[in-house]
């Protein structure tokens, strides 16, 4: 059944053709990007291909993102249809915007019955109680290919059920993009490197062009990921590494009172309504200095304005009075509802796209890295030689480090279920946002968020999911 994937060895190295044929439904993409038009130079990774642990029948339904690298998606596609061909299972994939998939998945595990296999690019552990434990995927990858990163392990499993409520195979990092042209005239042509730099550089932008910067203060994913980075730097953080509640601090009141500064000289109000696509299209417009995002942005840019992208950089974490520090852009999250009618295909599947995430990241052009780093020896030839046509070719170069300098959802305990509401019921952004707002102050802004996050541990904590 769907337990107990075989420990048979990885055997076959048969390539499997690439194409543009789509196996499934692609529908409208939250993203800024339409893809590269160059054609990359050097080859393209073998892919590999072994029997499944036992035979396979019967239909898979995916549901996933739009990639916002299409390119990966037109790979994607032809990808899990030549395996459904080869190991026959009847698959559909239903690609949809980002922002759709947490409200889809609740809507079909509290229905019961929907897609077999579901993937999101944010924590989904407050589902834990509805999938089924990944841990055999786990130890079948880890098996194969050694161990696994920290930093997807702690986005995927729960030390206090010793579950794995989601399968982790990759990870997307967070630099910060910035327009170089903007930031020499205020003397900082590499960029910001501290958040004083920032707060320094994108106010005297705004200033003396009208140019924001674009650091987002809505209930999305991008601002999820910018509002925990900033605490981190700043010594703050929802949990401690003991799952204890520890967001009421003066850490936290400090980095409230700093994003309200930066919005105030730096930004503008457009920002409280941003998608998780409005920064990637401000940027490319020339319509911000800075954003903190992945390198989607200025891949868009490459295929439709090359002076744009030839004019975009990008630089690690900042550094705040603490840290340096930014949550991972995007961290795969596939689970397998205990509905699923194919739970053996489904982790039969992901094994079969972890074996060959090399192709991932280079038809996502270099913006999901593996989970388990094994399997893409490439990529640090790659980040110092772009295939896909960066100039300067080493621009990614930076990436080569992004380990050190990314954390989990949850940092520094792990993305427990408690973590995983906070997250999609965007508790952080409106703290953040109330404050800049002016509608209370640093201090009441954290205390509300205090009382929410509280009240959502205590609730996980009864129901035996959550430590501290």
């Amino acid at each position: 059944m769907a337990d107990g994937i075989s420990r048979r060895g990885f055997l076959g190295t048969a390539a499997i053709t690439g194409g543009l044929a789509a196996a499934g439904a692609a529908a409208g993409c939250a993203s800024d990007t339409s893809g590269p038009k160059a054609k990359p130079s050097g080859r393209a990774p073998t892919e590999v291909f072994s029997p499944p642990a036992k035979k396979l029948k019967g239909s898979l339904t995916i549901l996933m993102w739009s990639h916002f690298v299409p390119r990966h998606d037109t790979w994607f596609d032809k990808f899990v249809a030549d395996w459904g061909k080869r190991v026959g299972v009847n698959v559909r994939v239903d690609h949809i915007n980002t922002v759709d998939v947490p409200r889809r998945a609740a809507s079909e595990i509290q229905s019961g019955h929907g897609h077999d296999l579901i993937q999101h690019i944010a924590p989904l552990s407050q589902y834990e109680p509805s999938v089924l434990d990944m841990a055999d995927v786990v130890q079948e990858a880890t098996r194969r290919w050694g161990q696994q990163l920290e930093l997807c392990r702690k986005s995927s499993y729960n030390p206090n059920t010793r579950r794995f409520y989601a399968y982790c195979p990759g990870w997307a990092p967070d630099p910060g993009d910035y327009r170089k042209s903007m930031w020499q005239k205020v003397g900082l042509p590499n960029g910001p490197h501290t958040y004083d730099d920032l707060l320094r550089g994108a106010a005297e932008i705004k200033r003396t062009t009208g140019i924001p910067c674009g650091v987002g203060l809505s209930p999305e994913t991008d601002t999820n990921m910018a509002m925990r980075a900033l605490m981190w730097s700043y010594g703050a953080s929802e949990q401690d590494a003991n799952e204890r509640v520890v967001i009421g601090s003066d850490a936290t009141v400090a980095a409230v009172d700093f994003m309200a500064r930066l919005w105030r000289q730096a930004e503008t109000s457009e920002v409280f309504s941003w998608t998780p696509a409005s920064n990637n299209q401000a940027l490319i417009a020339g319509r911000s200095s800075y954003i903190l995002n992945s390198i989607s942005a200025w891949r868009t840019a490459q295929a439709t304005n090359t002076a744009v992208s030839d004019d975009i950089f990008f630089v690690p974490a900042l550094r705040g009075p603490k840290a340096a520090l930014a949550a991972q852009h995007v961290i795969q999250q596939w689970i397998v509802p205990k509905y699923s009618a194919n739970a053996d295909a489904a982790k039969e599947f992901l094994l079969h796209y972890t074996a060959n995430f090399a192709s991932a990241s280079y038809y996502s052009e270099l913006y999901d890295f593996p989970g388990w780093p094994s399997l893409v020896p490439q990529l640090d030839g790659w980040l110092g030689k772009d295939p896909w046509g960066a100039r300067p070719a080493d621009k990614l170069s930076l990436l080569k480090s992004a380990v050190s300098w990314s954390a989990n959802i949850g940092y520094p305990g792990p993305s427990n279920p408690a973590v995983g509401e906070i997250f999609n019921t965007n508790v952080l952004p409106t703290m953040f946002a109330r404050a800049a707002r002016g509608q209370v102050s640093a201090k009441q802004a954290v205390a509300e968020a205090a009382g929410q996050v509280n009240t959502i541990f205590a609730n996980w904590r009864a129901r035996g999911l959550v430590g501290g």
